[in-house]
């Protein structure tokens, strides 16, 4: 791998670098950025590669990549990093039936945000690099890289969750709730339970895991094909909702095993077994059932099964050492919170090594950073207030470890360090972009994502210093590209700081529209504010935001204290308090605008979707006249109404803190909202049930309260789409421009 990293890097004679918005496209006036535009194809960011993996010798990389003139539509295409040729490896379109997906596939693919995607979302290299496994429509096929492509399924069911095993021996999946196995080319046979009830499902993640764990898998193969551990979950104690998904020409009715905040959970077990289903075994996860199984991994030389058992509080993780021959378990060691009104924060960023140690990310001094376990003892590798985020691949040969970082708060950079803990990291990127990165399995390529405001996505092979060998996509914006003829009007972001009321600065950032001296303008405010998302970055925004300053509008976002990136102290004060600190820390955002002399200070209109649109219904109800004008997409209402896993986690148990649920809800308060508000939600949304909007249009009708509303049959919480989304903005504005929030004549 190696000598094929330098050879190729010898013949690049000039350097890998891309001009952001080509200087000869800026002379030309550009046309408005329509939203028509905006969501129509090509996408105006350029390829948006997806899924990069190396095969396992090294020779080629694959990806998922988009159509030019669908692009929701992904093919799988290799690249050959010897000679440098990319060729299309499965065709979705030729290859695909384009049959319906079972209503469970539909439902996983919303889990995994990518229920909006076409043809191939997903796939696996085989072990000996001999051919690739890729489900599309509901079945599965072996794509082999000298053209062919075998079908290894052809049922009128959906194979959910398709795997081929470790050594490549066997491929699974899951089928009418259980686990199939079998010989690479021969027929599966299921290997679980038949004639169980029907809310006993095996092999599958349960709904909080694929919703807000980031686990998907239901069942992991052992590193020599060996064993499986397979999940059993039953759902019986978890509370029935019936959810009507409304569309267009009809209405659907699901009874949907919901686990509302305060209520039970599935009980999940875990057994071990072999490929046949023989000579099962139970894994002991303890007396208490009522936890949550976070992550399973096996121990690279198969002694071990590793389980993170995480309590129903979410304030410790218990990761229980367990011997696959009999499923007893010891706990290995226990990660607690980093402060008592906290929550313990899941991550993928870990890795078992060969040595019997493990490389580990923990809070625990008040910033994300790595750890070392070895012999019953902690090493810290990393430190400093730049929290650590991703854990980007380990090369236990050289002794090193890549991972990326928080840099200046609104960029991420990429650097490497040595496991043993000595030498200083190396930065391996740009710091005038913010970068993310991925690697093969032995941490011996590089795969760099890279944008800043001007410059949209390019992606690049490295070596394991950062040197670059070849583009990926080096997505100039030039010729051709779907950008560039509106260069001339691109806006570079403003960005800056004010002060929280304790003193704590907040980011912002700032999009202005053409002005006129002695004019004021009309500010469109987005905001997120919940846990997680950062949306203050130097990153490439997106053409969204252009099309909206193209309007005539300055567009405005901050991060308010709850946001990742930032550290333990910075997310704290969303403890039990949803709908409090970050609606203060937005409202100093709305009195920072007002006092700008180009903004109106009567023309601030304020937006967001999900918890966004939580967002402003309680800024709406606390500061009456502060804002112009809301709307609200898709909001949680009722916190009652959300899942255990994401809801708890902040909140508490609302049959231990019901007070704190009252005061986080948006409905008692509903008949304080003053401002014009709209109101959108999707009719057949399974994340946040159309309860939470319907419980609130019922208490503003008996109130006599005016407001407006927007909402889509059919639709789940994503409300998107080359014609739904410019229907969603073009009634925002039209909103906007019944109230008056419109720019100066």
């Amino acid at each position: 791998m190696r000598s094929v990293l330098a050879a190729v890097a010898l013949s690049l004679s000039t350097c890998l670098t891309a001009p952001a918005l080509a200087e000869d496209t800026m002379a030309v006036e550009a046309p408005t950025l329509s939203f028509e535009r905006v969501f129509a194809s090509p996408g105006l960011d350029g390829p948006a590669p997806r899924q990069v993996r190396l095969s396992p010798d090294g020779r080629y990389l694959t990806l998922l990549r988009n159509r030019a003139d669908d692009r929701d539509r992904y093919d799988l295409w290799g690249y050959d990093i010897e000679t440098r040729e990319w060729r299309m490896l499965v065709d979705s379109l030729a290859l695909g039936s384009g049959r319906e997906l079972s209503e469970d596939e539909k439902m996983q693919r919303e889990r995994a945000r990518v229920a909006g995607l076409k043809g191939i979302i997903t796939y696996q290299w085989a072990s000996d690099g001999a051919g690739v496994l890729v489900p599309l429509d509901g079945d599965l096929y072996l794509a082999r890289l000298d053209g062919t492509v075998t079908r290894l399924t052809d049922t009128e069911g959906t194979e959910l969750n398709p795997k081929l095993s470790s050594k490549g021996g066997y491929v699974s999946f899951v089928r009418d709730r259980r686990l199939w196995v079998g010989p690479v080319g021969s027929e599966a046979q299921p290997i679980t339970p038949a004639g169980e009830a029907e809310t006993i499902r095996w092999g599958e993640a349960e709904f909080v895991a694929q919703e807000e764990m980031a686990r998907l898998q239901g069942y992991w193969w052992s590193p020599d094909d060996s064993r499986i551990v397979v999940q059993c979950t039953d759902e019986a104690s978890v509370g029935i909702v019936t959810r009507a998904a409304i569309g267009a020409k009809g209405t659907k009715v699901f009874d949907q095993r919901y686990p509302a905040a305060g209520t039970d959970n599935a009980v999940v077990e875990l057994y071990v077994m072999n490929p046949d289903g023989s000579a099962s075994v139970k894994v002991d996860l303890g007396l208490d059932l009522d936890i949550y199984v976070a992550r399973v991994d096996w121990a690279p030389d198969g002694s071990a099964i590793y389980v993170q058992r995480q309590d129903r509080a979410q304030t410790k993780i218990d990761v229980l050492r367990v011997d696959p021959a009999t499923g007893a378990s010891t706990i290995w060691f226990t990660e607690s919170a980093a402060r008592p009104d906290y929550w313990v924060n899941l991550s993928d960023n870990y890795r078992f090594l060969k040595d019997g140690s493990l490389l580990w990310w923990s809070e625990r001094d008040g910033y994300g950073h790595f750890y070392r376990f070895a012999g019953g003892q902690w090493q810290q590798l990393t430190s400093g207030t730049s929290p650590t985020t991703t854990l980007v691949g380990v090369d236990e040969e050289a002794g090193t470890f890549t991972y990326q970082a928080t840099e200046g708060v609104l960029t991420q950079q990429i650097y490497r360090a040595r496991i043993d803990g000595t030498g200083e990291p190396e930065l391996l990127t740009d710091p005038a972009f913010t970068n993310s990165a991925s690697m093969d399995g032995k941490g011996r390529l590089l795969y760099v994502t890279r944008s800043s405001p001007n410059q949209p996505p390019q992606s690049y092979l490295a070596t394991p210093d950062g040197k670059q060998v070849a583009w990926i996509e080096e997505n100039r914006v030039e010729g051709e590209h779907p950008y560039a003829p509106f260069v001339s009007s691109h806006v570079t972001p403003e960005f800056g700081t004010i002060a929280a009321e304790d003193g704590t600065p907040l980011h912002w950032m700032m999009l202005k529209p053409k002005m006129e001296p002695g004019k004021r303008y009309p500010v469109f405010f987005q905001h997120y504010g919940g846990p997680g998302p950062q949306t203050v970055t130097k990153g490439w925004g997106g053409a969204l935001a252009q099309a909206v300053v193209d309007k005539g509008y300055i567009f405005f976002q901050l991060d308010n204290r709850g946001s990742a990136n930032r550290g333990v102290d910075f997310e704290q004060p969303l403890y039990r308090a949803m709908g409090g600190a970050e609606v203060r820390d937005q409202k100093a955002g709305a009195q920072f605008l007002k006092a700008l002399d180009f903004v109106d200070p009567d023309k601030i209109a304020t937006y967001g979707w999900s918890y966004g649109g939580y967002m402003t219904l309680k800024m709406l109800e606390a500061d009456p006249g502060l804002y112009a004008a809301g709307i609200s997409g898709a909001p949680v209402t009722r916190w009652e109404l959300y899942d255990t896993h994401y809801t708890e986690r902040y909140m508490g148990n609302p049959r231990e803190v019901p007070e704190a649920y009252e005061k986080a809800s948006a409905i008692p308060d509903a008949t304080k909202i003053a401002d014009p508000l709209l109101l959108i939600h999707g009719m057949a949304d399974d994340n946040v049930v159309f309860e939470n909007s319907s419980e609130l249009i019922g208490v503003l009708q008996e109130n006599n309260l005016p407001f407006e509303m927007m909402l889509y049959p059919g639709y789940t919480h994503r409300v998107s789409g080359e014609k739904i989304g410019p229907h969603v903005w073009n009634s925002i504005f039209r909103f906007l421009e019944r109230h008056g929030v419109t720019p100066p004549k």
